[in-house]
């Protein structure tokens, strides 16, 4: 695997750091209770005022707990098992590891960002840093000239192009959703303890584009479409599982929640999942380079 060596170094660091954040957002606590504080926008929001998360509102606080649970459950032992499988020499490790590093990045960066200010701040921009770097090295290790050639003829792109073009629909949707209502009645969105909206900016700014982009791609036979595809597969996936999560432990403490959000997210977490199965199932430890309907044409074209 290219890069390798500096995937050897990166790579321990983010889940020794990312074992570190999560389990002190998890298990970190002080003595203190929630307590209302009304914002310089004139809003009236709870603060959590205990554990790491002392400073930031309820409906944060339980957000961001519910990523550190999925990140110790889910997030680290798939950098485990991914990195094993990558450095032998599998490309399903190296789809799988690329995807994780997907979700490490984009959790850290929305905690760098979007948390209130507490002591591992540092190390939230040291995982969001790390992550990139490591998320860069993973995307260059592959060869795209081939990478169609691992996958079988077999492998259902309309389904997963189709997939991703729900999920990219569904956020756009969401989120304007949230914005535009208020923005043409010159108001401002709830932003509770925050100044603008972080998540919204990253996945109207990142994610939507990655799944529209990657399904178009991937129906042309794009090398890229199969690279960006399976990325945007396996970081749905995590996201997905994260942002359930998310929903149960808001309405678990009380906390307001679209119902149409807390019913879609499990949904794409499950297709995530069939879709992401049946890639890593069609995915061939030879090249098929005899196939017909493999193209050898350079990187990026139909």
């Amino acid at each position: 695997m290219k890069h390798q060596s500096a995937l050897t170094r990166l790579i321990p660091l983010i889940g020794i750091l990312a074992l570190i954040a999560a389990g002190a957002g998890l298990f970190y606590q002080t003595p203190g209770q929630p307590y209302p504080y009304t914002n310089h926008r004139g809003e009236t929001v709870t603060i959590n005022g205990r554990g790491l998360y002392y400073y930031d509102t309820l409906s944060s606080t339980a957000q961001m707990q519910a990523n550190d649970l999925v990140t110790l459950v889910v997030g680290l032992p798939l950098l485990v098992v991914s990195t094993w499988l990558a450095f032998r020499g599998s490309l399903r490790g190296r789809l799988l590891l690329t995807g994780t590093l997907g979700f490490f990045l984009y959790t850290y960066m929305s905690m760098a960002f979007l948390t209130a200010y507490n002591l591992f701040f540092l190390m939230y921009v040291a995982l969001f840093s790390l992550s990139l770097f490591a998320f860069i090295l993973s995307m260059m290790s592959f060869d795209l000239e081939v990478v169609p050639e691992y996958f079988s003829a077999r492998l259902p792109r309309g389904w997963i192009a189709g997939l991703l073009f729900l999920i990219g629909g569904f956020l756009l949707v969401a989120w304007l959703g949230r914005i535009a209502p208020p923005l043409l009645q010159n108001q401002t969105p709830p932003l509770e303890n925050t100044t603008t909206l972080v998540i919204q900016a990253m996945d109207l700014g990142l994610i939507v584009p990655l799944a529209i982009l990657s399904g178009a791609l991937l129906l042309r036979r794009s090398a890229w479409g199969y690279l960006l595809a399976s990325v945007a597969l396996m970081k749905g996936l995590t996201m997905g599982m994260a942002v359930s999560t998310m929903g149960i432990n808001m309405a678990l403490n009380g906390v307001a929640i679209n119902p149409v959000e807390l019913l879609m997210f499990p949904l794409i977490t499950l297709l995530n999942l069939v879709m992401a199965a049946l890639l890593l199932k069609n995915v061939e430890v030879r090249p098929s380079a005899h196939r017909p309907d493999v193209l050898r044409r350079h990187p990026g074209t139909d």
